[in-house]
């Protein structure tokens, strides 16, 4: 065995390539991102011709997935968690086609919402879809549950879903990882094509097939090796933990029975021996109350705690100072200078809020736009998701809107719909393709009278500078929607092109009806990155 010292998402990336993976499917999202950039990087991933090109959303990664694992290979899907909303169409239906080779989904959830618009809990998506789902609680688990997961998902001929969190994912450990990588599957053309035809007739049965699957997928997580149950005799306090939570119970110090749950469905069996033994019960779990509700439906123990009852936080992520003082608190203990916080944040650290890189065309965007603006009395801009999101902030304040990928054109059109004039859409090159195509073709069949900024900066730059999947087709691709030629323009944002800029800007809005400006200019990181990889070549 080998020693690594791996981020969650590396610890992932690597446990799937020594599984014997055949394809990474993704749209870069923090925090999953690292997971498909260290496989493009991997020679092994090189050397086996593994794919590991980014997807245009969430939606085609899952479904080029599942193509792969219908050829008998195995796929690994990657996305943040407002990333599953996209693709819960073939995600969920996953389950009713079942799968050949294996597939395991990778999601990240952003508890405290470091840079998202919520906090779901996907672990609720794998509980709706009856897939299994796996919930690591250290890197090393994390590497383990891949060659798990993917012979488990073959085994049950269902795909795995595996939740990961922001502080899973972006921190550190030392993994032991295997001397020699299992081998890729061979091509297998022998699943039962039927499944994968979901006609309603095909549809009931795998829909019987799968419920029917249920109480062995629970048994099997009351089995797994990743769930363990601590139960020395009658105790005032149980507590049952999930994923990285569980450490930080162990880092309390209180010695107390304890059921690590990392393997869904959950195991009520084991769950109820915990219920038998306490009188009173803590649910300590990152995310939402998930398994604090299924265990009030396992039992009628009036004494469990955790997030519904206040003993936890009910919003943002735990941590070892909430969980420790909660721990103490229930087993009587009044706290103590011990428990004074442990991981404060430090008081000489100035908070520093975020803003558009210096240099940015962004920058140059908004203020070409505000300027033409400040001419109309009722101005609406609808914003997206992006680096430009920030020109919500100071010193711009130029969006009225951000709602989810690809929002802003639906929603200047529906303003428009309205009556507000002027309406205008403001969405990056990557979102665009992502899903603001659908979008503009609504605006275009109907002529709505709005303003589509397509601000191009050649890359997706929220999360570090991936391939953008529309590069340099964009102006065919709103050609090909049906954007006149007359109304289609392409600028380069600078501040000595600032009179063109506000004059198209200024025209477009006067016009009425879809147009389609496109400011272009590349990322200033990414721009660094390039000459510098130009110099370094010489």
């Amino acid at each position: 065995m080998e020693k690594k010292l791996l981020l969650g998402d590396e610890a992932v990336a690597l446990g799937a390539l020594h599984a014997g993976l055949s394809g990474v499917y993704a749209y870069p999202g923090t925090p999953s991102t690292e997971i498909t950039e260290y496989i493009q990087a991997s020679p092994l991933a090189r050397e086996r011709g593994i794919h590991s090109r980014w997807c245009t959303n969430e939606k085609t990664a899952m479904e080029a997935a599942l193509g792969m694992s219908y050829m008998g290979k195995r796929a690994l899907v990657c996305m943040k968690h407002v990333g599953l909303n996209v693709c819960a169409d073939p995600f969920v239906n996953s389950a009713m086609t079942g799968v050949n080779g294996g597939v395991v989904v990778l999601v990240a959830d952003d508890p405290s919402m470091h840079s998202s618009q919520d906090e779901q809990d996907s672990r609720f998506y794998g509980r709706f879809a009856m897939i299994p789902t796996l919930e690591p609680s250290s890197q090393q688990e994390a590497y383990d549950m891949m060659d798990f997961a993917f012979d488990y998902s073959e085994r049950q001929c269902l795909p795995v879903l595996m939740r990961f969190t922001t502080r899973m994912a972006h921190s550190r450990a030392v993994v032991e990882v295997k001397a020699e990588p299992r081998p890729e599957n061979p091509l297998n053309h022998n699943a039962v094509a039927a499944n994968w035809v979901l006609l309603p007739a095909n549809a009931r049965r795998r829909n019987d097939t799968v419920t029917a699957q249920q109480p062995q997928l629970e048994e099997d997580a009351a089995q797994s090796p990743f769930n363990s149950l601590s139960l020395p005799g009658k105790a005032p306090l149980g507590v049952i933990a999930s994923g990285i939570a569980y450490n930080y119970v162990c880092e309390s110090g209180l010695q107390v029975p304890l059921l690590k749950v990392s393997q869904y469905p959950l195991p009520r069996r084991l769950v109820r021996q915990m219920l038998e033994s306490c009188e009173r019960v803590m649910v300590v779990e990152e995310g939402q109350p998930f398994i604090e509700e299924q265990v009030r439906g396992v039992s009628d123990n009036p004494n469990i705690l955790g997030r519904l009852t206040g003993q936890l936080p009910r919003t943002g992520e735990l941590t070892p100072d909430c969980v420790r003082t909660a721990l103490r608190q229930a087993t009587a203990n009044q706290p103590t200078q011990a428990d004074t916080p442990t991981f404060a944040p430090s008081p000489i650290v100035a908070p520093r809020p975020p803003q558009l890189c210096q240099g940015c065309g962004h920058r140059d965007v908004y203020t070409a736009l505000n300027e033409v603006l400040r001419e109309f009395d009722t101005p609406r801009v609808f914003g997206d998701i992006g680096c430009y999101t920030l020109g919500f902030l100071p010193p711009y304040r130029a969006i009225h809107s951000c709602v989810d990928m690809g929002a802003s054109i639906t929603m200047a059109k529906g303003a428009a719909d309205a009556g507000q004039w002027p309406a205008v859409a403001i969405i990056g090159d990557s979102t665009f393709t992502h899903s603001g195509m659908t979008g503009l073709l609504d605006a275009i069949n109907e002529n709505a009278d709005i303003t589509v900024i397509i601000s191009d900066n050649l890359t997706t730059a929220m999360t570090g500078g991936q391939d953008s999947a529309g590069t340099n087709k964009f102006e065919a691709i709103c050609r090909g929607l049906g954007v006149s030629e007359e109304h289609l323009h392409v600028v380069v944002p600078l501040p000595k092109n600032m009179p063109e800029i506000t004059r198209i800007i200024r025209q477009e809005i006067n016009y009425h009806g879809v147009s389609v400006i496109i400011p272009r200019r590349e990322c200033i990181q990414t721009f660094k990155r390039h000459a510098k990889e130009k110099k370094l070549k010489g």
